[in-house]
């Protein structure tokens, strides 16, 4: 990768990623989108300083800025798989109940889990307080990215795992994780919408979502089967024009790849069907920090400075575009809890001038230099 910082002109001309080229837009939307205010009454864990948005057809109501089940690791990686006989260390145990105690101090009321140790971690941490926080799981290798595991029985065992491990009688979400590179077939997904059938009227798991990596087997599926109400992607959308908001009807896709059509964006099939957005890896999976791979767990104090702000704003980019109900970082200790749910308290309060040309440049370099295990980001380029 070409280590040279590009200059302010560069990057305006070339328009690659710069999540900061949103902020402008993020200055001109409300919290709550155009539609009604909301009914405190069905919000989980509500904090009046949160801004809450509508998952899709599934009518949750979640915090915007909401909890990835990854965290800092031991070897300075970016998640936790599995523990031996199941057990959670201590230390661990402790550093999660801290993250979803100011989580839910902060008025954030949705938790994504995606691994076994997350299950574990997660369900040590939400023990007693189940009913503050929708939670929304599968276990990636007991999932459809094994083909030979897409029919009731295995997914259902999956779901079952999730259960047993997060100690809890049923799932907000069940959201099963395709393949990255969208090769799922039909009837594996029809698969998945059996189980859920089955595992719904079991009361075991509420709604139905699903996460994938490819955009036109995203909108493959959001097209043919209506039983999806939300669908996980990475952040992957522009603003037209610097300076407008952010709407559905200014939002165009960038090198989506995948032989994907582009001149339409993917938002205008989900809202056409209704389904909630959640988006991950709003930090390149740590490849938007120049501490990723050195800070090993337990992290310890509040961190850089420069770090902090660059996550907040990045959080607020993100959120300029009402189409997308909430995005989940990992987020490795209470601070960093505190710090995100600011990107929602001041986001209308809106950025300098200097601020976002800082951000610009610190995103821009950070994504000329993306490490080969995020280069697929590129397909989901946002500017």
């Amino acid at each position: 990768m070409n280590k040279e910082k590009l200059s302010r002109r560069d990057f305006m001309r070339n328009t690659s990623l710069a999540a900061a080229g949103t902020i402008a837009g993020a200055m001109a939307v409300t919290g709550q989108g155009a539609g009604p205010a909301i009914d405190k009454s069905k919000v989980v864990n509500y904090h009046p300083k949160m801004h809450y948005r509508r998952l899709g057809k599934s009518n949750l109501m979640i915090s915007e800025v909401s909890l990835g089940g990854h965290w800092k690791n031991r070897n300075a990686g970016r998640y936790w798989d599995s523990f031996a006989k199941d057990q959670v260390p201590e230390d661990v145990a402790k550093n999660r109940t801290d993250v979803v105690s100011a989580c839910i101090d902060c008025g954030i009321n949705y938790l994504d889990i995606t691994t076994a140790a997350e299950c574990l971690s997660y369900g040590v941490a939400i023990k007693g307080r189940r009913e503050k926080m929708h939670v929304g799981a599968d276990i990636h290798n007991l999932g459809p990215r094994n083909s030979n595991f897409c029919n009731v029985k295995d997914q259902t065992r999956n779901v079952d795992t999730c259960l047993r491990l997060l100690q809890t009688d049923y799932l907000d979400v069940w959201r099963p994780q395709a393949k990255m590179d969208g090769s799922n077939t039909d009837a594996e997904v029809e698969s998945l919408i059996e189980t859920f059938k089955v595992l719904h009227k079991a009361g075991k798991v509420r709604h139905l979502g699903m996460s994938s990596h490819s955009r036109p087997w995203i909108e493959h599926v959001l097209n043919k089967y209506p039983e999806f109400e939300m669908v996980i992607f990475p952040c992957s959308a522009k603003t037209r024009e610097k300076g407008k908001p952010a709407i559905a009807g200014n939002v165009v896709e960038v090198n989506p790849g995948y032989g994907s059509d582009q001149s339409q964006s993917i938002f205008k099939t989900v809202l056409e069907r209704n389904v909630g957005i959640v988006t991950i890896k709003p930090f390149f999976g740590g490849d938007l920090f120049g501490s990723y791979g050195k800070d090993k767990f337990p992290v310890m104090g509040v961190g850089s400075k420069d770090e902090n702000d660059l996550a907040r704003l990045t959080i607020q980019c993100i959120l300029a575009n009402q189409s997308i109900t909430a995005t989940v970082p990992g987020l490795s200790t209470a601070y960093e809890v505190e710090n995100a749910a600011r990107a929602s308290y001041t986001r209308l309060l809106g950025q300098t001038a200097a601020e976002t040309e800082w951000l610009m440049r610190i995103t821009e370099e950070r994504w000329a230099n993306l490490s080969p295990e995020y280069e697929w980001l590129r397909d989901w380029e946002v500017v």
